[in-house]
């Protein structure tokens, strides 16, 4: 039941003719394509013909990724708010930037990214090469104020002229390949590997609680799966799913200025739910059973509410037992070979 994706995985080679300025490495090679793998019933991956994954690229951007040297004060990396033991979110509800200053939305999943056409709780972004510009200037983040303080900094690194070189064929750092690096392996943070996903593809053991727990969530019982459809768990759409009569926080109405925009948020996937806690956009839920409650509570009204929100107002009425059976199948999405991965995993502290 497993595919892979070779479509566009042809390397861009870099032909010194063609690219003269940018071949300057010695005894440069062509990089390793790779070939994404994961469940058929997955979407075809995200991957720009611009942009083909390799395993040097990945390499450069992992490296990149844990490295604070992207900070202005070399303090804080991407992997700083985004943790892979907490499925490369975070603990807290707003994580912490360049001189503690704090954010006011939680550090979002990074799982199953490739699949996904927008990022960003309000879809501000609409590749991961526009993403990762972001952090990198916010002055919350990583707080820089241009390219150049970036690529200095990398320059005199004895590290990463070569890592340039080998995943690109120039140690002309720019940019355009910091952020094509980061890309590259965000790309690659598949999760497939539940305890559901075997019960799924391969008839593996499954608790009848579990069972019971899929069956809610699959049907307008738990009224579930509108949002979190069975596969990547997101529709990777806008909702705003009744946490507020009133928004302090606009959401996708901040990026659109559509009034019907108010308060909608991104559906994040359900897959390693157990590691992400809190939950929400403002992780205002500490647990998975606040989470449920909120949703047998039926939500609260609002002008912009999803239609999907079939139930405010009266709420689910899911006895206590429904919402241990719902909550043990949240727990079987958890996949521990996602969060334990070592090609995932900070490669300065391997």
């Amino acid at each position: 039941m497993i595919k892979r994706y070779l479509g566009v995985m042809m390397f861009i080679f870099f032909s010194c003719n063609k690219y003269e300025p940018f071949c300057d490495c010695i005894d440069f090679s062509t990089p390793t394509p790779i070939s994404l793998i994961y469940p058929s019933n997955f979407p075809t991956p995200n991957i720009p013909d611009s942009n083909p994954l390799t395993e040097e690229g990945v390499n450069l951007g992992r490296h990149l990724f844990y490295d604070p040297i992207l900070s202005s004060d070399n303090t804080v990396s991407c992997a700083s708010c985004h943790k892979q033991e907490y499925a490369f979110s975070d603990n807290i509800p707003f994580s912490s930037g360049v001189n503690g200053a704090q954010g006011m939305r939680h550090s979002q999943t990074l799982i199953n990214v490739a699949f996904q056409e927008t990022f960003d709780w309000d879809g501000k972004s609409n590749s991961l090469e526009e993403q990762a510009v972001r952090p990198i200037f916010n002055e919350i983040e990583l707080h820089n104020n241009n390219w150049s303080e970036v690529i200095n900094r990398l320059k005199m690194s004895e590290l990463y002229s070569s890592l340039f070189c080998d995943a690109f064929g120039t140690e002309d750092i720019d940019s355009l390949h910091i952020l094509m690096a980061l890309s590259q392996f965000q790309r690659t943070l598949i999760s497939y590997n539940s305890k559901f996903d075997n019960w799924f593809f391969n008839g593996g053991p499954y608790t009848l609680e579990e069972m019971n727990g899929f069956n809610i969530f699959s049907s307008e019982r738990g009224d579930c799966f509108h949002c979190h459809p069975i596969g990547l768990f997101t529709d990777n759409t806008f909702h705003n799913n009744g946490l507020d009569s009133y928004f302090e926080d606009m959401g996708r109405y901040e990026i659109t200025d559509n009034p019907l925009d108010r308060g909608l948020f991104k559906s994040p996937t359900l897959r390693n739910i157990e590691f992400s806690a809190p939950y929400m956009h403002d992780g205002r839920f500490s647990t998975l059973d606040e989470v449920i409650d909120h949703y047998n509570f039926g939500g609260h009204d609002s002008e912009t509410v999803d239609p999907l929100m079939k139930y405010v107002g009266v709420g689910l009425l899911l006895t206590e037992e429904e919402k241990s059976d719902l909550k043990a199948f949240l727990l079987s999405l958890s996949d521990s070979s996602f969060i334990n991965n070592s090609n995932f995993s900070n490669p300065f502290t391997n």
